[in-house]
């Protein structure tokens, strides 16, 4: 401590204390300068509110905090680096590199900020595909990350030629070590750039037990909502190498039934097909430009059936049962205003009349009292 009083008390003597007027006009400069930025942007913010467009708005409102921090650092370096060369006679080198990186900070942080920004804009549109505009997002912050961090080895001196020379042994290395995170990794950019599914769609998979809807595409692993409310998470890698169905991409749904009347009911069989094709055509549910069939189809053990093959406009699933049901209902209204039926499972006995003369004549005394050889 009486060190430190004894060098306190030299240094004094030999300053010249009009540094402290320097650093008062640079910090009043600063504080003026901020106040002039503030009424700037609310002018200009406002400017922008009335545009058609959105993106004046948010290129504001990613610069507005950086260049404020930058208003007042500035001057705030150049009081602390004339300070330090006063007192502690230290070099203004190490304040110059400094000061670029302050720079190069604040310049990532704008483009950081606008990044985030646009991708928080483009997410709460419905017509542009949010997986993408995640994956373009994440993309573009590990670019900055990366940037970012070799900007600042090469201001602290070190070779980035070396360091990518050590990089391209020790990616070897890492990647041998940590294979199935990697493969994670490239999973995910895959399903981001292919887009076989998205947020939101529901997904299943004949190879495994997933179905569920997507809630979230990580750069490592994927989470899937069941229909049993569970969270399932699978990892990229998986996708690579399995079969996915995304029916939430369908253009329609499919009705196949297959419908029995009776045998008797085999007259009425051609009127109540035609009335069934036309009640389909006309349905307004039911898409026109897709297949429909309605044709009579076999001889089944019980009953005459016909089948009808057509599709909804809806891909919608419970839409999609309300509108199998309307139809299901008029064909039963059909079938039975033409005086048919629906067929049922039956058996029908037929006894020929000769057989049942000859069971019923009684055995000969004579043949009844032969013994049993066996």
């Amino acid at each position: 401590m009486d060190k430190f009083i004894a060098w306190w008390h030299s240094s004094a003597e030999e300053l010249n204390w009009d540094w402290m007027e320097h650093i008062a006009l640079m910090l009043g400069a600063a504080a003026l300068a901020w106040l002039v930025w503030k009424v700037v942007f609310r002018q200009l913010l406002a400017v922008s509110k009335k545009t058609r467009t959105h993106w004046d708005t948010i290129v504001l409102h990613s610069i507005s905090t950086p260049i404020s921090v930058f208003i007042w650092l500035w001057p705030t370096s150049f009081s602390i680096g004339s300070l330090l060369e006063l007192t502690a006679k230290v070099g203004s080198d190490w304040m110059n590199a400094s000061r670029r990186m302050l720079v190069m900070a604040l310049v990532l942080w704008v483009v950081l900020r606008l990044v985030n920004a646009v991708e928080e804009y483009l997410l709460q549109s419905d017509s542009r595909d949010q997986t993408t505009v995640s994956a373009i997002g994440h993309v573009m912050r590990l670019s900055l990350a990366v940037i970012g961090v070799l900007t600042l080895l090469q201001e602290f001196g070190i070779s980035l030629t070396g360091l990518l020379t050590f990089g391209g042994v020790g990616g070897l290395i890492v990647g041998l070590a940590a294979k199935d995170l990697l493969s994670n990794f490239f999973g995910g950019l895959m399903i981001y750039f292919d887009r076989p599914f998205s947020v939101g769609d529901w997904i299943s998979s004949p190879d495994r037990n997933i179905e569920g809807t997507v809630e979230r595409i990580g750069m490592r692993m994927t989470m899937i909502r069941t229909f049993e409310s569970r969270p399932l998470y699978v990892p990229n890698s998986v996708f690579s190498s399995i079969v996915v169905q995304n029916p939430s991409r369908m253009q329609h749904r499919r009705i196949r039934e297959t419908i029995g009347i009776r045998y008797k009911d085999a007259d009425k069989m051609a009127v109540i097909v035609d009335e069934v094709k036309t009640m389909l055509q006309n349905h307004p549910d039911i898409e026109q430009n897709a297949t429909l069939m309605v044709n009579f189809d076999a001889f089944a053990g019980s009953s005459l059936e016909f089948f009808i093959y057509t599709f909804t406009k809806t891909v919608n699933w419970a839409r999609y049962h309300e509108v199998k049901q309307d139809v299901m209902l008029k064909i039963i209204e059909i079938v039975q205003r033409n005086g048919a039926d629906f067929a049922f499972p039956t058996r029908t006995i037929a006894f020929d009349r000769d057989d049942a003369v000859e069971a019923a004549i009684p055995i000969q005394p004579e043949l009844a009292s032969v013994p049993d050889k066996n």
